[in-house]
């Protein structure tokens, strides 16, 4: 993983939208707003659903502390979309499909569920990023148990202190 004071790599990933498909980059945001990465294994996952339907509830407090808050899994943006209307996700979610950034950022499971024996690897672990307007690593969390969630009380405290 990717540790505190590193300049996080800059990404273009897909995000469905109601007129279309839009790429997204970090490097959007830069001087603009800190940017709180979640990474998450995949939609439509009981723990990923609760994660995300909680960051929706409480946008308003990572609006009031200077936040844009992206989740990123490795789903492609239609199932992404579809996970989104059902459970009423209302942060972008990114389509890390070729899971290209979760293995940049040191987040990527070499076999996920390898009990089942699935080729599965290259999903994101849960993980969380605070990155600075600067685009420079402030907060850094990630687990490699899937149910895991991260210390929101942690990041909140960390956008705080950036403010």
């Amino acid at each position: 993983m990717l540790s505190i004071g590193t300049k996080a790599p800059d990404f273009s990933l897909s995000c469905k939208h109601a007129d279309g498909i839009k790429l997204v980059t970090l490097s959007e945001h830069a001087g603009k707003s800190n940017v709180v990465l979640l990474f998450v294994p995949m939609a439509f996952t009981s723990v990923c659903t609760d994660e995300f339907c909680a960051v929706s509830q409480g946008m308003a407090e990572y609006t009031g502390l200077d936040a844009v808050v992206l989740g990123i899994s490795g789903d492609n943006p239609f199932a992404q979309e579809a996970w989104a209307q059902k459970e009423k996700i209302t942060l972008p979610l990114l389509s890390d499909y070729e899971h290209k950034v979760a293995a940049a950022y040191g987040v990527a499971y070499e076999s996920f569920l390898p009990q089942f024996n699935l080729p599965m690897g290259g999903v994101a672990m849960r993980s969380a990023f605070v990155i600075d307007k600067n685009g420079v690593i402030q907060y850094a969390e990630s687990s490699a148990d899937p149910k895991q969630l991260p210390d929101f009380a942690a990041i909140k405290t960390k956008l705080a202190a950036l403010k």
